[in-house]
């Protein structure tokens, strides 16, 4: 059975990049053909419906990574048409964040959007009997996938709105769940997770339907739930929940290895018509139509021979937009076809330091000079107190996942926003986006 939603993406799968000329993604499964879906969903239709999830989960990264990573003061985004990037997000001037403007309602709905799908998945399988085309152990698989879709989704916008907190139930669109606090939010993340794990783990060899090449390694139930778990323990840092972000992590894909920093999972992109862009690249030498500078202290506060220095290029000239000036632009991605992480190992060990800073320091160390090593610099020989190394931590992340959008976040967990360098004299470091208007709250 072919059901055309609201666009057919050509004869070429996009689930985050090619494989195939046998089947559809759908950008969208919220038209009015998505009712036929809910008769009987049959073996051949899953691949399409997941590809949609697959698709949306990448529409407006790139508004999200310009919210964090302009307010965390990582680089400014210029832009020719919208100065409410250097203006808004800076709190340039007299203005404030608003509850209407694109820079959070894109953002926020194209989540929702990925959950949304999800759920509608999710809501075929509740309501069919569709044990002659699937069986249990792929049934569990894709709900162990689309739960953990759902909840990395809901924890990149409470990562926007943190203290404004999200709605967790929105599984019934006529019948939406209250906004919960980011504490309730974070358990609730956190529960799905588990949940989504419990499926994984009694999903079988396979998933019933193909992956992207950004899976690569976690195209399995069995090694995607190293994924699940990868997630988790992000959420159980953000909880300050360190037992149990080593217990996750005990069962993810942590590698302590400092030649394998970038296995994971990751968005792909490609120039096909029908596809996405890596919405993070912009050529070093672009203009102030639409730029990403990096911001001063970025390249100040490094060590020297750090490495990692690589993700910014000096460019010919400065350019300037707004009282702003900059002569280094972002080059965390070569191309515009170049993979985004959803979660990678350079992370991963990184949370395995911050975890063990109270638990077990020598661990922390040893972590953390992992990531010196892989990074060109000497190893860490500071104060081994909890403050010291948290002050390690962070600069180590701020330089490992720079531009990868962990920058503001960071900062917010540990009540230092008010480090981060302000540019003009009357611009501000917001601690948190607010909730979009369309939400009537």
């Amino acid at each position: 059975m072919k059901i055309y939603l609201d666009k057919i993406l050509g004869c070429t799968l996009i689930m985050l990049g090619l494989l195939s000329c046998e089947v559809e993604e759908f950008s969208d499964l919220n038209g009015p053909e998505v009712e036929a879906f809910q008769e009987k969903i049959t073996r051949g239709d899953l691949p399409d419906l997941v590809g949609g999830v697959l698709y949306s989960s990448r529409v407006n990264l790139g508004g999200y990574f310009d919210d964090v990573g302009v307010i965390g003061r990582e680089f400014y985004r210029f832009s020719a048409s919208d100065p409410r990037l250097t203006g808004d997000l800076l709190g340039g001037g007299t203005n404030i964040l608003d509850n209407n403007t694109f820079y959070i309602t894109n953002p926020w709905a194209a989540r929702y959007r990925t959950v949304k799908n999800a759920n509608l998945i999710l809501g075929f399988f509740e309501g069919q009997d569709v044990s002659d085309q699937f069986s249990d152990q792929e049934l569990n698989a894709t709900k162990g996938f689309l739960k953990t879709f759902i909840a990395h989704d809901l924890l990149l916008n409470l990562n926007l709105t943190d203290e404004n907190g999200i709605r967790l139930d929105v599984a019934d669109e006529d019948n939406l769940g209250p906004f919960v606090s980011k504490t309730e939010a974070l358990s609730g993340i956190r529960a799905m997770l588990e949940d989504a794990a419990a499926d994984l783990g009694n999903g079988g060899d396979a998933f019933p339907f193909f992956l992207p090449s950004g899976f690569d390694g976690f195209d399995t139930p069995s090694s995607f739930l190293g994924a699940n778990q990868a997630i988790a323990a992000r959420v159980a840092i953000y909880q300050a929940d360190a037992p149990a972000a080593l217990s996750f992590l005990e069962n993810s894909f942590l590698d302590l290895d400092p030649t394998n920093l970038n296995s994971g999972v990751y968005y792909n992109f490609s120039q096909d018509q029908t596809d996405i862009l890596n919405p993070m690249f912009f050529p070093v030498e672009a203009t102030a139509a639409g730029a990403r500078i990096m911001q001063a202290s970025f390249l100040s506060d490094a060590e020297t021979g750090d490495n990692r220095l690589s993700k910014v290029a000096q460019r010919s000239e400065p350019l300037t937009q707004d009282g702003l000036t900059g002569a280094y632009a972002v080059f965390r991605y070569e191309t515009d076809t170049d993979p985004i992480p959803m979660i990678r190992n350079e992370e991963l060990i990184l949370l395995y330091a911050e975890a063990n800073i109270t638990v077990n320091p020598a661990e922390a160390i040893s972590a953390l000079n992992v990531i010196r090593e892989s990074a060109d610099l000497p190893s860490y020989t500071g104060p081994s107190d909890s403050a010291s190394l948290i002050d390690e931590m962070l600069k180590q992340r701020r330089y490992s996942l720079y531009a990868e959008g962990h920058r503001w976040i960071d900062m917010r967990r540990y009540e230092r926003l008010d480090e981060l360098p302000i540019d003009r004299p009357d611009d501000d470091v917001w601690p948190m986006f607010p909730i979009p208007l369309n939400e009537n709250q």
